[in-house]
Order: structure tokens, then C-alpha cells, then sequence
């Protein structure tokens, strides 16, 4: 893988005294205190301005508040700014919005509303806490539920069961999220949704909500497929996975929807995200905009929703989680390295514990917990060269998967893509990928990018050979060879996937049709010189032959090789003989728009 309003009038001022609450760094540290001043700012007779100033009194960062208070019978709230607010009868709650709940020590931020009525607040609170600013309640939010069980389980019926949420205030209910929207709110840690249909696919997770009103992050989401109905659910038990580039959103115009338009979102298992950064041994987002922060009109998201100015999560995370709910069935695992990112595993490899803590943080950061079901590794190559040549020694591979197992535990998955060099004493002996073997889900053979070119002047030869053939450059660089020496080292062929490539790598100047004719340099590509699209070679450059299970096509001076429908098919059909997990491939953009690459590898492992 390559890589906002009113002045006030001064009116005599009431001081409510609020309790505020903050996120704890750990529990030696002590909550900070706030205070809340209410002014009546104007009256007009029929009704009134007020307006509410939060300030955050302590010593630590204030990161949410809440107030309420109540108007006696007959004073009401009639519209509000800077705030979201509610109302149970003549109780009154105004919760931040997501742009102004963070507070400095020190610092301040004010709300108004109209209201009618002559009454004045009483009996305030914030976030819980009692209003005279030196209470220091804890302001977690409750955490996430447990994943929910089904059971019970018929045409128009599921039993959901989840673990209860903690939380230092204690929970006062859940929200049960149906493919992501509120089916019911419910005091149990159960709870038996009704009225579906029968032969259907959804989507289940629960959230918390605790006494103080705080909303916690859903748990991780249980798909459910109701009995009856005539759709049968994807065939098959072999994992069909894509990796969906972030950065592809750009010049690539290539989106999550795409998935969905393509037809390919339903013949697939699994999605992975690259990439996450590998900076100063710690796992990190690498693009913000383009992971949680662009906004996606009507017409170019998943749910056919327009993203909101502030919308607590957009980008591809919740783009993510829209097919998610859509397509229940597809796991989604958010990969870090790659060619250009995979220099810091190194510093990471020295204390796999906090690299793994740092993922862990990340995957499960409570803005997108329920998107993602899992961690991928692409280091190319520990104790080899890659972009950077790694000295990390033969056991710091073993070591990072162990420390990543270990805080991830079995609720998670946990693969890594890896080197597909079979050669002796080449990148796959220089690793314990028979011992780290025993701590991943399964791993990704890369087995594509033999042959390209980097050799400007060749010999041609197709870079994702299955097997070897007379007059190959290096016997040992082909699929068969790769799975071979890696079951030698002990690795079940359950936890191999097979890797395709949907582009082609090629080169110019080359006269010689067959493999093996000499070239001048790379071919012209649309991205980069010798490499190309499938769905741009398919027509620019049709197929004119094949070799050990792959295609090659020579048109004007250039020559490619690619893989085909066809030559997908021989490959799907040699892994199902070898029992192999399924396939993999780099990556969905390359594919035609009615996704002709992803159905052949669905139909050749179904």
C-alpha cells in the first residue's frame, strides 16, 4: 500500500450560584467549581430578555455544562440563542452547543432567550451539581454500554441484552439506536424492539444518559437479521475486504457513497481506513478535515442527510457510520502505516503497551466509537527497508502485535498487512510472522508490486504474478511463494488473504508484447508515472494476453499488467483451494463504477 448577537440593558443582576463539572485527568485530580450570573436584560411588558453567563471558577479546563432551573407556572422560554434548550413542564434545561462548551479557567460564555411571562429562575443547577459553586461533582459523561446480545430473534422481533455503562453520578437510563436513530429509551439494561420486517438487516447499540443529563458515547453495534423475508444475507465465510483511502476524497473524487452507488458495499466484509498516522511512538489521525471535519450535502452522503455547521462528527467517520447502519454487516477497521507513515513504528516498537494505549485512544475516541471494529498494522517493513529502512530486530514485529492484542482484547480485530516476498532471506524471514501470528485476526498478503517501473528499462513482467513462470526476474516474488514459505512459518491459511491490485503497473517504449521486452521508462499514469487505474486501463489499454494467473496488455509502446474479472476469478478459485481467509484489495477507487472488480472477487469466494 503506496502509500452572534443582542445588546443588554444593565438591569439589577441575580446571582444564581452554579456547580460546574470538568473532564478529570485522572481521579487525583479535583473537578473545578463554576458560577453562573442570570440577568433579566430587558422587559417589554408581554415578555422579557434573560440571559445566562457560565464561568468557569476552578483551576482546571470546564469541557460541557448544563443548566436548569425552574419558572414558576405561567413563565416560559419562547426562543434561545448560543444554547439548546428544553423544557419537562416548568423545569428548564440549556445545554452548550458543540462549539462552546470548552471553558478555560477563568474564562466565560453567556446564552439569552426570550420568555414570557414575570417569574424568575430557581432551584439551578449545573450539570447536575448544586448551584453554589464550590460543590465539585464529577462531570464524566457515563461510558459506553456494552455491545448488545440478540436473542429471541424472529421475523418481526429481537431481544437486545447489554452490560450496564458507568458513570460517578450513576446512570439514569439508555437510548436504544436502531441503525443509528432512537428506537426507545428504557431504565433496564433490556430491552425487545417490535414492528420489523422479516428477512432484514440492522443495526443495534445502546447509549447512557446519567443523572446529571450527560450523554454518553454508543457502545459497539450488533447487526441483526431478522427470520423470514426472501433476501438471503452475503454468502459465504471468507473475508472480502477494501481499503478506502482518506486522502481519496480529493483529487480522486472518490467518497463512501461511492461504495454504496457501486454496488460494492453489499458484496463486501470488511472496510479499511488509510491511513492513521505513526507519529512519536502514538497512533494519530492524519488528515482532520477529510476524517471527521468535511461536510457532505444531501446528495453526497450515505443517508441522504446534509451535514449541519455543528454537527458533532462528519468527514468520513460519519460517512463511515452511515453505511454501517445501512449495511450492518460490514466491519470497519482503521488501518496506521502505510508506505509513507510506516517510519515511526519503529519508536513504537519500543513500548508496544503505550503505542497500543494510543491506538486504542484513538479508535475509541467517543466522537466516532461505534465506527470502527478494529485496528489494522501496515508496517513495510519491520527489520527491513521500505520508504526508511526499520533495525527494530526479528522479535519487534511479534512484540507490537502482542501489546496491541493485549489492550484490544478479543472484542476487536486485529490484522496487519504484510510483506508477500518469498524469497529466502528476504522480507518475510526477516520478521516473526509465524509468532505474531498467534495475536492477529489475519494478515494481509500484499501480494501484488513484484514488478514495476522502478526498473525503468525492464524486463516487463506483471506485477502481481499467482504463480511463477519461465523467465520471471525473481522466481520466489509471486503469490504461490508467498503463502508457501508463511504456512512453513506456521501461519493457518484461515488467516491469509489474498491481495489484488485494482490498477496496473507499466512502462514505455517497449516493443515486445510478451512478458520480458525491454522499456525506455514508466508508463504515463493519470497519478503517477507506471501505475494506472483498472477502470482507466480497461479501455485505454485492453488485455492481450495472460501469465500465471494475471493479465497484461501491450498498446502503442506500453506495456501493462493488471488484474482482470477473470484473472480475479482463477485467483479467488486457487484461494478457496489453498484455504486461504478470502482477499483483500488496494483499493476501491480503482474500480469501475458498477464495481466489476469487487463482484468478481465476490463471486469467486462465495
Amino acid at each position: 500500500m503506496r502509500f452572534r448577537h443582542r445588546a443588554l440593558a444593565g438591569l439589577a443582576t441575580l446571582l444564581l450560584p452554579l456547580a460546574g463539572m470538568v473532564g478529570l485527568a485522572g481521579p487525583a485530580q479535583a473537578a473545578t467549581s463554576a458560577t453562573a450570573t442570570y440577568t433579566k436584560a430587558s422587559d417589554w411588558g408581554t415578555g422579557f430578555e434573560g440571559k445566562w453567563t457560565v464561568k468557569n471558577t476552578g483551576t482546571t479546563a470546564l469541557t460541557s455544562w448544563t443548566v436548569e432551573w425552574d419558572f414558576p407556572s405561567g413563565t416560559s422560554v419562547t426562543s434561545a440563542w448560543d444554547t439548546d434548550v428544553t423544557s419537562s413542564g416548568t423545569h428548564w434545561t440549556a445545554k452548550n452547543k458543540s462549539w462552546n462548551g470548552t471553558l478555560a479557567p477563568g474564562a466565560s460564555v453567556s446564552f439569552g432567550f426570550n420568555g414570557t411571562g414575570s417569574g424568575s429562575p430557581a432551584n439551578c443547577k449545573l450539570n447536575g451539581g448544586s448551584c453554589d459553586g464550590t460543590s465539585v461533582p464529577g462531570d464524566a459523561a457515563p461510558s459506553a454500554p456494552g455491545t448488545p446480545t440478540a436473542s429471541a430473534v424472529t421475523d418481526t422481533s429481537v431481544k437486545l441484552t447489554w452490560s450496564a455503562a458507568t458513570d460517578d453520578k450513576g446512570i439514569k437510563n439508555y437510548d436504544v439506536l436502531r441503525d443509528g436513530a432512537k428506537v426507545a429509551t428504557v431504565t433496564t439494561t433490556s430491552y425487545t424492539d417490535t414492528g420489523l420486517t422479516a428477512g432484514t438487516d440492522y443495526s443495534y447499540s445502546v447509549r447512557a444518559r446519567d443523572t446529571a443529563g450527560q450523554t454518553g458515547p454508543a457502545g459497539r453495534a450488533v447487526a441483526v437479521r431478522t427470520t423470514g423475508g426472501t433476501t438471503e444475507p452475503p454468502t459465504g465465510d471468507k473475508v472480502k475486504l477494501g481499503y478506502f483511502t482518506e486522502w481519496g476524497v480529493y483529487g480522486r473524487n472518490y467518497h463512501v457513497k461511492n461504495l454504496v452507488t457501486s454496488g460494492s458495499a453489499s458484496k463486501i466484509t470488511h472496510i479499511n481506513y488509510a491511513f492513521g498516522n505513526v507519529k512519536d511512538g502514538k497512533c494519530v489521525v492524519d488528515d482532520t478535515y477529510a476524517a471527521y471535519d468535511k461536510a457532505y450535502t444531501a446528495d453526497q452522503s450515505v443517508s441522504g442527510t446534509a451535514d449541519t455547521w455543528d454537527q458533532p462528527l462528519r468527514g468520513n467517520f460519519n460517512q463511515l457510520r452511515q453505511l454501517k447502519a445501512k449495511y450492518p454487516h460490514i466491519k470497519v477497521l482503521y488501518s496506521f502505516g502505510g508506505w509513507t507513515y510506516s517510519g515511526g513504528f519503529g519508536q513504537a516498537a519500543q513500548n508496544p503497551a503505550a503505542f497500543a494505549a494510543s491506538c486504542k485512544a484513538v479508535v475509541e475516541d467517543p466522537r466516532w466509537a461505534d465506527v470502527f471494529d478494529g485496528i489494522d498494522i501496515d508496517w513495510e517493513y519491520p527489520n527491513a527497508c521500505g520508504l526508511t529502512c526499520d533495525t527494530s530486530g526479528p522479535a519487534a514485529f511479534a512484540n507490537l502485535m502482542r501489546g496491541l492484542r493485549s489492550e484490544f482484547g478479543s472484542d476487536y480485530l486485529v490484522t496487519a498487512a504484510i510483506t508477500a516476498d518469498g524469497s529466502d532471506g528476504g522480507k518475510i524471514d526477516a520478521a516473526d510472522y509465524g509468532g505474531a501470528a498467534r495475536y492477529v485476526d489475519w494478515y494481509n498478503v500484499m501480494t501484488y508490486d513484484y514488478f514495476g517501473a522502478w526498473d525503468r528499462t525492464g524486463p516487463t513482467a506483471p506485477h502481481s504474478p499467482l504463480t511463477s513462470y519461465n523467465g520471471i526476474p525473481n522466481a520466489s516474488f509471486n503469490s504461490a511463494a508467498a503463502i508457501a514459505k508463511l504456512k512453513a512459518k506456521g501461519v493457518q491459511g484461515g488467516k491469509l488473504l489474498l491481495g489484488i491490485g485494482f490498477y496496473g503497473r507499466g512502462w514505455t517504449g517497449v516493443t515486445q508484447s510478451a512478458p520480458g521486452g525491454t522499456a525506455t521508462g514508466p508508463a504515463t499514469g493519470t497519478y503517477e508515472a507506471g501505475i494506472e487505474d483498472y477502470k482507466i486501463l480497461k479501455a485505454s489499454c485492453p488485455a492481450t494476453g495472460t501469465i500465471a494467473g494475471t493479465a497484461y496488455a501491450h498498446c502503442g509502446s506500453n506495456w501493462w499488467s493488471y488484474d482482470t474479472p477473470a484473472t480475479i476469478g482463477t485467483k479467488m478459485a486457487w484461494a478457496k483451494s489453498q484455504g486461504l481467509g478470502g482477499a483483500f484489495f488496494w483499493e476501491f477507487s480503482g474500480d469501475t463504477s458498477n464495481g466489476e472488480l469487487v463482484n468478481a472477487i465476490n463471486s469467486g469466494l462465495s
